[in-house]
């Protein structure tokens, strides 16, 4: 029968600069808005009164309607008309890395200070099955849970991936979203000196 492979390592210590910074609200705020903003496409196309289509005939005669002259009913002044100033835009928001560090080392010393962060041993599943995902979360103790790890193999991946309540995130693509959005937090032991250098503030 398959099973969870756990490496048994000496527990390490969390780094004081990672998680026992105080907490700044407002500098999350800035660093939750400016990642979602950099989330977003921008790739919607907006169309020009050439690109819009019909609009060849004159709508009415020039004089003797009483009504302002038009060209053609693409105009922007028009309902279905055109876009005055059509172009991709650009939701990008741009925010100092030292900033954006500290508020991933605020956001989980935050978690820390709240008992809702977890040192747990690394993990590996030797078949990528759902139900050995459920035994290790359920040995931790916790109904939902953001694991945070840096060296999860493939059948782990698979193992997490279709449990609702549960996530994983690689040490080095820590986000703001993912971390606020977690309940608690699981952190391997071979994710904390990665976490270390990701939020390094020099």
């Amino acid at each position: 029968m398959a099973a969870t492979e756990t490496k048994k390592t000496t527990a390490p210590r969390l780094p004081s600069e990672v998680f026992s910074v105080e907490f700044n609200q407002s500098l999350v705020h800035q660093a939750l808005t400016s990642y979602l903003s950099n989330q977003r496409q921008g790739s919607v196309k907006l169309k020009n009164r050439s690109d819009v289509r019909g609009g060849g005939k004159k709508p009415f005669r020039q004089k003797g309607t009483g009504r302002a002259r038009a060209g053609t009913i693409r105009s922007p002044l028009w309902v279905g008309g055109g876009v005055t100033f059509a172009n991709i835009k650009n939701h990008e928001k741009k925010m100092n890395k030292k900033m954006a560090k500290k508020a991933l080392a605020s956001i989980l010393s935050k978690f820390k200070s709240e008992k809702r962060l977890t040192l747990v041993e690394d993990v590996s599943f030797k078949e990528p099955k759902t139900k050995l995902a459920v035994e290790f979360f359920n040995k931790t103790g916790v109904d939902s849970a953001l694991l945070i790890t840096s060296e999860a193999d493939q059948n782990t991946m698979l193992a997490i991936r279709n449990l609702k309540s549960f996530g994983f995130l690689d040490a080095r693509d820590i986000n703001p979203y993912d971390l606020l959005k977690a309940k608690h937090i699981l952190v391997t032991h071979s994710a904390i000196p990665v976490l270390k250098e990701v939020v390094n503030v020099k």
